[in-house]
Order: C-alpha cells, then sequence, then structure tokens
C-alpha cells in the first residue's frame, strides 16, 4: 500500500508539467502551427461562450430554487439510510447530489466541508476526489446541447449519471483503501 501511495505522489508531481510541454512539442513534431491554432481555438471558444449564456443562465436558476426550496435538504434525508447501508458516509451525499448540478455548488459544499471536518479529514478527501472524478452532467449537457440546438439528449443523461455514480462510489472506497 506504501508503494502505491509514493508512486501516486511522484507521478502527479509531473502529470501537468508533462501536458503543459507535451502537446505544444507534439505539434510542432508534427509541423502544426500551435499558436495560430491556439489563437484560433480561443476566437471559437469566446464565440461559444456568448452563444451558451441564455443556457447557463436557466441551469444556474434552477440549481438555486433547488437548493433555496429545501428539496436538497430532503432528498439528502431520504437517501441517508440507503447510503449508510452500502458504505458511503452520509455526510457526502449533498456532494453526490449537487456534484452532476454544479461545479461552483459542490465547490462550495467541499468549502464546506473542509470548515466543518478539517482539510485533512477523509470526507474531505472523499467529496474532493468526487469533485475531481466526476462531472457536471446536467450543466455540461445544457449548455453544450443547448450550444448545437440538440433538443433530444438520448442517452446522454443516463450515460453521463451512470459514469457520476460509478465515480463517486470508487472515490469513496479508493480513498478508503489509500488513506484509510
Amino acid at each position: 500500500m506504501e508503494f502505491i501511495r509514493g508512486f501516486i505522489d511522484v507521478v502527479s508531481v509531473f502529470v501537468l508539467p508533462a501536458i503543459i510541454v507535451g502537446f505544444p512539442l507534439y505539434g510542432l513534431i508534427k509541423k502544426v502551427p500551435v499558436y495560430e491554432e491556439f489563437v484560433e481555438g480561443a476566437k471559437e471558444g469566446f464565440n461559444v461562450a456568448v452563444m451558451i449564456i441564455p443556457y447557463l443562465v436557466a441551469i444556474l436558476f434552477a440549481i438555486g430554487m433547488f437548493r433555496a426550496s429545501g428539496a436538497l435538504d430532503f432528498l439528502i434525508d431520504g437517501l441517508r439510510p440507503l447510503m449508510t447501508a452500502v458504505g458511503i458516509p452520509p455526510e457526502i451525499i449533498p456532494m453526490a447530489i449537487v456534484r452532476p448540478l454544479t461545479g461552483s455548488g459542490s465547490a462550495a459544499i467541499v468549502l464546506d466541508m473542509i470548515n466543518e471536518f478539517g482539510e485533512d479529514s477523509i470526507l474531505v478527501k472523499m467529496a474532493a476526489t468526487m469533485f475531481g472524478s466526476t462531472e457536471t452532467t446536467f450543466y455540461v449537457l445544457a449548455v453544450y446541447f443547448g450550444a448545437v440546438n440538440i433538443r433530444k439528449t438520448r442517452h446522454a443523461v443516463p450515460v453521463g449519471l451512470i459514469a457520476d455514480g460509478a465515480a463517486m462510489i470508487l472515490a469513496v472506497f479508493v480513498v478508503r483503501l489509500l488513506f484509510g
């Protein structure tokens, strides 16, 4: 177990620098005008950002209403016995519920947990691992599908939620495995 922790510590130091250097270097090797492509992508990104503003406002409004109405607390109370039975701490239920909806809301939950349990708590590590290994599924679908005018999401919602659920369960068990 100590070997795995040491390996993860060493690898994590090199991942971000390898990405930052690796992509431009790969582009140069393939003779791609890296800077020009970067600028062109940034221009497209700005146009997409302007197009998605209405969808962004709608999803943020819906999330605010969900939390302010008390529905989130009601849902948490209903799920508490099931989560406890399968070995998932009830304290991270808010993270599991809010993460598929909003990044900023889930970041606020992690911050609240840090204030309540301390930054070195296993619960905070579970929530932070969930934050990093899951996606804001409904937000992403609303924004990106809305940007290209897709009205029928077909299998995207169930598949996204299944992936989020699997990542959340794995986050709990991997953190327990690594940090006890």
